[in-house]
């Protein structure tokens, strides 16, 4: 049941993303996602000036009658958001956690999604496949997907990338835009799902990180715990600790990046705090230009 603050929040990040939402349909998604191309439609009568590569010879044969095979721009796309809602997106320093980010982020794609004639679904992961609903189009159908991003309490704590990945891969039929987003704080390798997933399917790769995750103030003493694992331990606050910090999280941001670039999955980095919309425009914008060149 949905309580009173739930519902809350579900109306703040409705609004909040209604408002950049035509800004972002009006050309940057639209740009990139255009449909797969075209489909069949009908079978009509040849008439002068039609292309003859498109008559269809065994419809002429049976009717002695040259016949054309007739198609429509297939605009409709599929768009699944795939969304981690693990413990490590609990994480915030400032009045929003990752997930909250996560849910924003959500949100404004399942509403630029259906602005566009997009069916869109949703998969929410952990450690395991918490949720899925299929893709469907409609109003109402985005308010439920916001709703499971807001309400649903996850089983388990820790994060398994492969296992979501796979389970697109044994769901999804037909071609798929896929919009992947977790901050990515897995230690299991899931390079090979996202590569296989990513051949048969449109991929794209959205980390939300909070800004103290990347770098440690090196004035304080404190005590961390993993919220996956549960495990704590000491930080001494001391120059020579946090710059390690930083070297450490700086590695693993290279890793991140060249694992995405030999998967050719693009990646965006998207702020706990801040503006999120600027990233995601500049990552449609980007894949508009490199669309249009062929």
């Amino acid at each position: 049941m949905l309580t009173r603050d739930l519902l809350a929040r579900i109306r703040k990040i409705e609004i909040k993303t209604r408002k950049v939402v035509e800004e972002m349909t009006g050309g940057a998604y639209r740009s990139v996602y255009r449909g797969r191309g075209i489909e069949f439609s009908e079978v009509r009568t040849y008439t002068e000036g039609d292309d003859v590569r498109d008559i269809d010879w065994n419809v002429t044969a049976r009717t002695g009658v040259a016949h054309i095979k007739k198609y429509v721009e297939e605009r409709e796309l599929t768009v699944i958001i795939a969304v981690d809602i693990s413990s490590s997106t609990l994480f915030g320093s400032a009045e929003d956690d990752k997930r909250d980010k996560m849910a924003e982020t959500a949100a404004l794609l399942a509403f630029s999604a259906i602005r566009n004639n997009d069916k869109v679904g949703l998969l929410l992961f952990s450690d395991r496949v918490e949720s899925y609903i299929p893709p469907r189009s409609g109003r109402a159908h985005v308010m439920r997907v916001i709703r499971d991003l807001v309400a649903t309490h996850p089983r388990g704590r820790g994060t398994n990338i492969a296992a979501a990945l796979e389970s697109l891969s044994r769901t999804l039929k037909k071609k798929t835009v896929i919009f992947l987003i977790s901050d990515f704080m897995d230690e299991g390798d899931y390079w090979k799902p996202l590569r296989i997933l990513n051949r048969r399917h449109d991929l794209a790769a959205i980390r939300v990180v909070d800004s103290l995750e990347t770098a440690l103030p090196s004035a304080a003493a404190l005590e961390l715990e993993d919220a996956e694992t549960g495990a704590s331990f000491a930080f001494p606050g001391s120059r020579r600790a946090a710059a390690r910090y930083a070297a450490a999280q700086e590695l693993f941001d290279r890793q991140l990046e060249e694992n995405c670039r030999q998967a050719k999955v693009d990646l965006i980095e998207l702020p706990c705090t801040g503006d999120i919309v600027k990233p995601l425009m500049g990552f449609f914008q980007k894949r508009g230009k490199r669309k249009s060149r062929g």
